[in-house]
């Protein structure tokens, strides 16, 4: 489960969360910050890794950008500024959303690979922060039971589809871009 954070019942902001210095991995969720586990498990790096080869191989020459986990995605950076999360893989097609920092607003579409400590977040507090911030696609993937849970946003709404270890999936916001779960799956221990 994830870790809040004991710093106080105080609200924080990205400006508060990057004057830390404790050394850990943070996300931050309405101003309340969350721990992140130390590291993720081999099966965690190894779907992590296909899927941003074949999105990487897809996207290559094209103008949206993947890019890997650790980076800030300031959900609401122009309103409160109080939520910034480290999605396993983005990916942006309006590069104006991209500063030295990380990603400014919503990403066209974010991965959420689960980790026991993580599942509940991204199930739900972080589903329903990418549905309100815009995210256009959201995906989250189980390595333990070799599936997918595919989110396309449709009149302001999430509407799901649900996809199996062997299936071709694809990615509703990039044309033409379909991930082999075969090969995602491929590498992953007993």
């Amino acid at each position: 489960m994830p870790v809040q954070a004991q710093r106080s019942e105080e609200r924080y902001t990205y400006a508060d969360y990057c004057a830390w210095d404790d050394g850990g991995r943070w996300e931050l969720i309405d101003g309340a910050p969350y721990a992140m586990s130390p590291a993720p498990s081999w099966d965690h790096q190894s779907v992590l890794g296909e899927l941003y080869v074949q999105l990487h191989t897809f996207l290559r020459g094209k103008p949206c950008k993947a890019i890997l986990s650790p980076v800030d995605v300031r959900l609401n950076y122009d309103t409160g500024d109080d939520t910034v999360v480290q999605p396993d893989i983005v990916v942006v097609c309006d590069h104006s959303k991209i500063d030295k920092r990380g990603v400014l607003g919503a990403p066209d579409f974010v991965i959420e690979i689960l980790s026991p400590s993580t599942a509940l977040l991204d199930k739900t507090i972080k589903f329903n922060k990418y549905l309100k911030a815009g995210v256009r696609e959201y995906w989250i993937v189980d390595p333990d039971s070799k599936s997918v849970s595919a989110y396309v946003m449709e009149d302001g709404k999430y509407i799901a589809s649900a996809y199996a270890s062997t299936d071709s999936v694809p990615v509703h916001v990039l044309d033409g871009c379909i991930i082999a779960f075969s090969e995602v799956f491929e590498e992953l221990t007993d």
